[in-house]
């Protein structure tokens, strides 16, 4: 059982049983997120975002089930963002105090830090947790009921033109918002361009047996993008924060070393990653998965078609 769809076997059966996986383990995450929210909720988050990939892959194939299902995900996920960012933020401060040992030696960012501790733990101790990770697993429970109402089509040459297109499709997402990042350079260009790449890291792992090319080396460099924007995008939220007219984090003289840090920490990102995702989507979206088409339409042809409910069929 993996996160890769396997082309011997209709792609209906093959999306039901990731999708089964996918959102079986986030509930799994769900149940440990009581005693370990920091790592479980992270967990169960990217569960949920493989699933969503996975939905805009073979969207074009049922687009009603795909969009009320990826939208589902979507609120179950927002759930537990909060809890979630909490947790991401004192990793961000602790990466900015490594990144500048000499500027924070001096303990110019445990104020900032102790103050935001205090609201992880908050969010984590709360009976607001409690009733996110409730909603969200009935919210899961019930997606899982819903699987089987998928219908894909499964004949070879139709297959492959919606997983053509699906990753086409988030190509053309990371193209534009490259483009917007580069000229524009808002955190939410960059929000946008970091969630294109990882979908687009995603659909590589499904698509792993259907690619045309080598993809070990691509699939390393959008994972490498896909956590550098993640950071640059932490920075942001940190920004945000920073900026605010009720000052959550502290007074002007507790944040002056966060403020001069993430100027400088921002710059330096932002150049990294618009370079690395010009090296990544800088080709026209079309030409790249023109090749996927035609692969995957020869491969789903000449693929020993089994029967899922046979014994000893491939999972």
């Amino acid at each position: 059982m993996s996160y890769r769809i396997d082309p011997r076997l209709p792609l209906t059966d093959e999306v039901r049983r990731i999708l089964a996986e996918e959102i079986g383990k986030a509930l799994i995450h769900l149940d440990a997120a009581h005693d370990r929210p920091e790592q479980a909720l992270h967990k169960c988050r990217k569960r949920l975002k493989n699933a969503r990939a996975l939905l805009r892959l073979v969207r074009s194939g049922d687009e009603t089930f795909c969009v009320t299902e990826n939208q589902c995900y979507r609120q179950v996920a927002a759930l537990l963002a909060g809890p979630r960012e909490a947790t991401a933020l004192v990793e961000t401060i602790d990466r900015l105090a490594a990144s500048f040992p000499e500027q924070s030696a001096g303990g110019g960012l445990d104020a900032v830090r102790e103050t935001l501790v205090a609201r992880q733990n908050e969010l984590h101790g709360g009976v607001g947790l409690d009733a996110a990770v409730a909603a969200a697993i009935a919210a899961c429970e019930e997606g899982i009921n819903r699987i089987d109402m998928l219908a894909l089509p499964d004949r070879p040459e139709q297959a492959a033109d919606v997983l053509a297109e699906g990753a086409r499709t988030t190509l053309r997402r990371a193209r534009k918002a490259l483009d917007k990042a580069g000229s524009r350079g808002e955190a939410d260009d960059f929000h946008d361009l970091r969630k294109a790449a990882k979908t687009h890291g995603m659909h590589l792992s499904l698509l792993g047996r259907l690619w045309p090319t080598p993809i070990k080396a691509r699939r390393k460099a959008v994972d490498e993008l896909g956590e550098r924007l993640g950071e640059l995008h932490d920075l942001f939220v940190l920004r945000e924060l920073l900026d605010a007219d009720d000052r959550p984090l502290g007074s002007p003289q507790e944040t002056r070393l966060l403020g001069k840090l993430l100027k400088r920490s921002e710059k330096s990102l932002k150049k990294t990653c618009l370079a690395a995702a010009a090296d990544l989507f800088g080709d026209s979206p079309r030409r790249s998965t023109r090749k996927l088409a035609r692969k995957a339409r020869d491969d789903l042809a000449a693929a020993p078609r089994e029967d899922a409910s046979a014994p000893g069929a491939a999972g």
